[in-house]
């Protein structure tokens, strides 16, 4: 593994952390467990990073298949990665929950559920379709089981930091604020907007080679 891969590796983990931002959504966690006693809310935790790192793996190792199999080409899932992306990153730096995250019936539909890790929670929040979209795209790069793994211990790694970013809850949001996670917000929306500019600006190289 050359240095450059490396770097790569470390992007990825980056992005990941920026687009899933389990730091800006412990407020939402802490608002739909309000209720839950404290065994509940440990539950529904584990729960969400569970689903979360379920679902994203499932997006590491089937995803491109499921390109191939609806006939849409990498370029093109690139160029439609990179807007939702950008349309996300516009939301977080107004430091708001992104529609394409988190409508507003979804979190109706919240406050009558039982349990809310794996829906609302696990998705479309934390692991929504920005984040599947960039676990397919970064994963279709190489086809080495190696390459594979790596992306496979980072969004396992992304997992745990939910889990102990829900854990610590209360914690954090009385440490930060309401300013302080609106800070870090804002950082992630600026990085995730420069990921969706070169998202979109790759696939459009591919798709119109002239550009290059």
């Amino acid at each position: 593994m050359d240095v450059g891969n490396v770097s790569e590796y470390l992007k990825f983990f980056a992005t990941m952390t920026a687009i899933v931002n389990p730091i800006g959504a412990i407020p939402i966690f802490i608002n739909l467990t309000a209720d839950n006693s404290k065994e509940q809310r440990r539950k529904n935790a584990i729960q969400a990073s569970y689903a979360t790192a379920a679902i994203l793996l499932m997006a590491l190792f089937s995803g491109e298949r499921l390109l191939v199999f609806f006939g849409i080409s990498i370029a093109s899932f690139r160029v439609g990665g990179g807007i939702l992306i950008l349309l996300m990153a516009i939301s977080m730096l107004h430091a708001k929950v992104s529609s394409v995250k988190h409508t507003d019936e979804e979190a109706q539909d919240s406050v009558e559920r039982e349990t809310v890790a794996v829906v609302p929670l696990g998705t479309p929040l934390l692991a929504g379709p920005g984040a599947i979209g960039t676990v397919i795209l970064y994963g279709q790069r190489y086809e080495s089981a190696l390459h594979y793994g790596i992306l496979a211990i980072i969004i396992i790694v992304l997992a745990l930091a939910v889990l102990l970013s829900f854990r610590t809850a209360p914690l954090i949001a009385s440490y930060l604020g309401k300013t302080g996670i609106n800070v870090i917000t804002r950082i992630m929306g600026l990085i995730m907007a420069a990921v969706g500019v070169e998202f979109i600006a790759n696939g459009l190289k591919q798709l119109f080679p002239i550009l290059a």
